[in-house]
């Protein structure tokens, strides 16, 4: 092999480790910025956590076979006889990816990995064969993913996240309805995430299930775990501390507040029927009860860290930490292919000497070890930054509110993958806490953060080819 292949390869692992060390600064913050955000987890046991899980999941759940062009963005027949042009492209797509991740991830902002190195591909494939070498129709399907995922995420955990208000916090007794409904969700929160690890944390073992015998195996898991969470349930009191006996449970706020909007409805409909004396002493009923509300309102405004409210919240702290668990698996077992498939093109084409080019490279178990060490280093490092803002700059999370986020992400995947949907890991978790917010009202949320993470999203592509483009001509005038 000549020296001039040998700076190649080691340029390949070293471009390639930057590229994983940005998506662990960055998109690791999909699994665990929720968690954080709740206080369901410290930052270093989401850290550790992660770590673990993210590096288990690309090392042995990675793919052993990697496509050498992500997503089949530019045609690879125009490379042929040029291994070198194409070679110095996909180093140079690796570095403008990293490089955007890093400045993504030290303004705190959550963009897609998948999406940065397909932006970057496209500037190198567009700049040696022209703006017709881009498969502009994979281009596009991507662009719909900005609009599908967090559109559809955002949905589903809105829709969560009342189910919940309604079932628990507007109920009289909130925890003995929380306990009543634990193990319902325990049964779909295994059934999802067992669904989200067969069709993507698993999909690189090609176990070949059919969608009916996975959704025997996602009911069976979920039976069991109800079962469980049933028993253990049980097991938790509904005592009340001497202060909410004599004055009143902050716990049951929702519900008196519900209950109070109900009659002074009910009061105005009868009141706008009725005139005379009676009309006057309705009117003076349903200022009677406004006033009641009010007062309620204020007295337990801040006082909703009741002792029964905290035993609920402590019930979605383990759902939350499985699935950001999950989640973070499942990540790792795939978006480590950002980094490791365009470096293991690079390494197969310089192993052939540098002529070359196949559709597909195998990737050895070092290279999945090195985008999983990667991975680690930049959760360590700078990972803290976007799990700050997933979890604490776009709108206030507890671990329902949390929850609901999580389990609306990894129901999108699985709904996304069994109907072809285009969808970015970081846009649905991002789309998922936006419709928890959303679900509190606009007011919820931290609209100049959203803004800056829109643009953050629609910035990527462009910005991905640009600095590859520049890479790869300094690339070209050190090799060519």
């Amino acid at each position: 092999m000549s020296p001039e292949l040998i700076v190649i390869l080691v340029l390949a692992v070293l471009f390639g480790l930057y590229m994983a060390w940005g998506i662990g600064a960055n998109d690791v913050a999909n699994a665990m910025g929720t968690s954080v955000g709740s206080g369901a987890l410290t930052l270093k046991k989401a850290v550790i956590f992660a770590a673990v899980l993210e590096f288990a999941g690309a090392f042995f759940a990675g793919s052993s076979v990697s496509q050498t062009v992500r997503k089949g963005i530019v045609d690879l027949d125009m490379f042929q006889g040029d291994g070198m042009s194409f070679m110095l492209g996909m180093l140079s797509a690796l570095l403008a990816a990293g490089v955007w991740l890093q400045i993504a991830s030290f303004k705190g902002w959550p963009v897609s990995t998948t999406h940065s190195i397909v932006g970057s591909i496209v500037g190198f494939g567009a700049v040696y064969g022209g703006m017709a070498a881009v498969h502009w129709d994979k281009v596009g399907t991507i662009v719909a993913s900005w609009v599908v995922s967090p559109l559809l995420s955002g949905t589903i955990s809105f829709l969560i996240f009342h189910i919940i208000l309604r079932t628990i916090f507007y109920k009289k007794h909130p925890l003995r309805a929380a306990k009543k409904i634990t193990p319902y969700l325990v049964f779909l929160v295994f059934a999802i995430l067992t669904l989200t690890m067969v069709f993507k944390g698993l999909k690189n073992l090609k176990l070949d299930l059919t969608f009916a015998n996975a959704m025997l195996m996602a009911v069976g898991i979920g039976v069991v775990a109800a079962l469980i969470s049933a028993v253990l349930v049980r097991r938790i009191k509904e005592d009340q501390t001497p202060e909410e006996i004599a004055n009143g449970n902050p716990a049951q706020a929702e519900y008196l507040q519900r209950c109070l909007d109900k009659a002074a409805r009910n009061l105005q409909r009868v009141q706008t029927a009725t005139t005379g004396h009676a009309g006057m002493e309705l009117a003076g009923l349903v200022d009677e009860v406004h006033r009641l509300k009010l007062e309620t309102k204020k007295k337990y405004e801040f006082h909703t860290d009741s002792a029964e409210l905290k035993k609920v919240e402590r019930l979605f702290v383990y759902l939350q930490i499985l699935s950001a668990c999950m989640v973070a698996f499942a990540h790792g077992a795939n978006d480590v292919a950002n980094s490791i498939g365009p470096m293991s093109a690079v390494i197969s084409v310089a192993r052939e000497g540098g002529e070359t080019i196949a559709a597909k490279a195998d990737v050895p178990l070092w290279i999945l070890a090195v985008g999983g060490i990667g991975i680690v280093i930049g959760l360590a490092t700078w990972g803290w930054r976007v799990m700050e803002t997933i979890g604490k700059k776009i709108t206030h999370l507890t671990p329902t509110r949390g929850f609901s986020a999580e389990f609306g992400a990894a129901t999108t995947v699985v709904i996304a993958s069994k109907m072809g949907l285009p969808i970015s890991t970081t846009h649905t978790l991002v789309g998922a806490v936006l419709g928890v917010g959303l679900a509190r009202g606009i007011s919820a949320l931290n609209l100049t953060m959203v803004r800056n993470i829109f643009v953050s999203w629609i910035v990527t592509i462009p910005a991905g080819a640009f600095l590859a483009i520049v890479f790869f001509y300094i690339l070209r005038f050190f090799f060519v």
